[in-house]
């Protein structure tokens, strides 16, 4: 064999080693048990209080989109949201290039008692990133086809 075939060679396995860290993503949901997504039309999306990236607009843009109702605004206190659920969410952000954003999950939950009936989750690396809008779309798509458990 050729000294530039065994270059060649390596030069590909080394390129195969570096990317296929990079190009990883995730993106799961589940229910509580017993939990039926299909009575709930209204939701309350709480605003983190260090979103600098609107991610709480994000997801009430896209519940609307859904056919559904939601109102942003920040974490209010005894359960007086007057919704079917609230929305919790949390962002991670990572630098490559550009900010893009890593992962998102989202938390669907009880207004009376704040207890979890619905999560999912997006994780998307540099190589597979999503823009804000998708990562939304696709979390909450996600949650609203999960099958009852």
């Amino acid at each position: 064999m050729s000294v530039n075939k065994i270059v060649s060679i390596l030069a590909v396995l080394i390129a195969l080693a570096l990317s296929s860290g990079c190009a990883v993503n995730r993106a799961t949901a589940s229910q509580a048990p017993g939990t039926d997504l299909v009575r709930i039309k209204s939701f309350y999306v709480i605003t983190q209080p260090n979103d600098k990236n609107n991610v709480d607009k994000l997801i009430q843009n896209q519940l609307g989109k859904m056919g559904y109702t939601a109102k942003v605004g920040p974490e209010l206190t005894g359960g007086t949201y007057g919704t079917d659920a609230t929305v919790r969410y949390t962002d991670k952000w990572m630098w490559d290039m550009t900010m893009y954003m890593l992962e998102l999950t989202i938390t669907l939950r009880n207004p009376a008692n704040d207890f979890p009936i619905a999560q999912g989750n997006s994780y998307h690396t540099s190589l597979t990133r999503l823009s804000p809008e998708a990562m939304v779309e696709e979390v909450l798509i996600n949650i609203f086809k999960t099958p009852k458990e």
